[in-house]
């Protein structure tokens, strides 16, 4: 089941990401540390982030019409687009300025003692979010490796998640850095780097977010390997001679559209036709039941048989 169906590691990162948020402004507050307003801001947007997760996730789920026969799976993908946008305008440009700005205008260094505290709670809560969230990626991977399923994962439920709780632990340890540093060589300029860098990770993350973003909404098609097991499948039906590359598109994080184009042995009776194509449907949805809708274009009559009632070229 995919995490869009059952978002339990979007409710979880929300519930995580607006509690540190508190308390990382609370610390900051305290203690003047700009990293500590970084990762504030950083944690804010995640939590705006991951609540439009989840209102692309309701919106992705309305019933097919006449505007989009195919149902509205996609609009998921437009909502990760802009929760990518979203990161790297505010969460990257929000957390460069502050660092930047804290290099021009050093404060003076108060108690770390909160910000430690904090930080330590933010890392123990984003770790148990980033851990559903790597469960769910995991169980909808199968067998593939980490970085194969991160890769291949088709719902921004999952790797925009997974993608923002790692940015998350890879802030709070660079925050802690710069303020244990600072605090240990009396330098406030590491406490503004650190900033800096919490900014430029949020940006990267963002660009890597775009990237698996846009393949989608253009139509991106389904694993590879997923296009070679149809394409095997149909090549050893009895009645198939041969089958040309199978177009795939994903609609949704778990509804696949298939067009593919066979040609049945020469030997067919038109009258077998149905019957063959339906056995390559029902094999195809028994194998990837992800396919939600399946068009096998049938190209093996010849002209000359169409007065049987069946054209050269048939949808079906």
């Amino acid at each position: 089941m995919a995490a869009s169906e059952k978002p339990v590691a979007v409710y979880g990162a929300i519930a995580a990401n607006l509690l540190i948020a508190v308390a990382k402004f609370t610390a900051a507050l305290f203690t003047g540390s700009s990293a500590m307003v970084s990762e504030g801001v950083h944690s804010l947007v995640d939590t705006g982030n991951q609540s439009l997760i989840l209102l692309g996730i309701h919106r992705s789920r309305k019933p097919a019409d006449d505007a989009h026969p195919y149902g509205y799976g996609k609009e998921l993908y437009f909502w990760a687009l802009i929760v990518a946008v979203v990161l790297f305008s505010l969460g990257g440009g929000i957390s460069i300025y502050e660092g930047i700005n804290h290099l021009r205008h050093p404060g003076d260094l108060g108690d770390p003692t909160w910000n430690y505290v904090v930080l330590a709670i933010a890392f123990v809560l984003e770790a148990a979010a980033s851990y559903l969230a790597l469960k769910a990626l995991l169980a909808a991977a199968g067998e593939k490796s980490f970085w194969h399923a991160l890769r291949s994962s088709k719902d921004p439920a999952v790797f925009t998640i997974l993608a923002e709780d790692f940015a998350a632990l890879a802030g709070i340890v660079v925050a802690f850095l710069g303020i244990y540093f600072g605090h240990l060589y009396g330098n406030p300029y590491l406490d503004g780097l650190a900033s800096v860098v919490i900014g430029l990770i949020l940006a990267l993350v963002a660009v890597f977010l775009v990237y698996e973003s846009r393949g989608l909404i253009i139509g991106e098609s389904a694993d590879v390997e997923v296009v070679r097991s149809v394409r095997e499948l149909a090549q050893t039906d009895p009645d198939v001679q041969g089958v040309e590359r199978p177009l795939t598109m994903h609609l949704g994080a778990t509804r696949v559209l298939l067009n593919m184009r066979v040609v049945f042995k020469p030997g067919l009776a038109a009258a077998d036709i149905p019957a063959a194509l339906d056995r390559l449907e029902a094999g195809i949805r028994a194998r990837h039941p992800q396919i939600s809708h399946i068009f096998i274009d049938a190209g093996s009559l010849k002209t000359e048989r169409a007065g049987a009632g069946l054209k050269s070229e048939a949808l079906y």
